[in-house]
């Protein structure tokens, strides 16, 4: 097994499990529930992981989860030029909406 996402996020670690299980890469979710024990363990041993359970498919599973969604696409801002990445709908240096 391999660990190929990991998260604070609960919700951001069963979405990056979903997107693999679409595309057939069996995978598990580790430390679903120390979020609870942080205090009283490290931090950094109580995100959430997302492991593949073939280490053959790290490789896939890490380009899946890099890959931007259907119809997203970086977008560049009409009013002064500025590049934003996708997930933007307004640009963050003159405030204009994404047309």
């Amino acid at each position: 097994m391999k660990r190929v996402f990991s998260s604070w996020n609960l919700a951001a670690a069963h979405h990056a499990r979903n997107l693999l299980e679409v595309e057939g890469i069996r995978s598990v979710l580790r430390n679903e529930m120390l979020s609870s024990a942080m205090g009283e363990l490290p931090p950094a041993e109580c995100q959430v992981e997302v492991w593949v359970l073939q280490d053959g498919d790290a490789g896939r599973a890490e380009r899946v989860l890099k890959k931007p969604l259907i119809g997203e696409t970086s977008w560049a801002c009409r009013e002064c030029g500025e590049p934003a990445e996708a997930q933007f709908t307004q640009c963050w240096s003159c405030g204009a909406y994404r047309g």
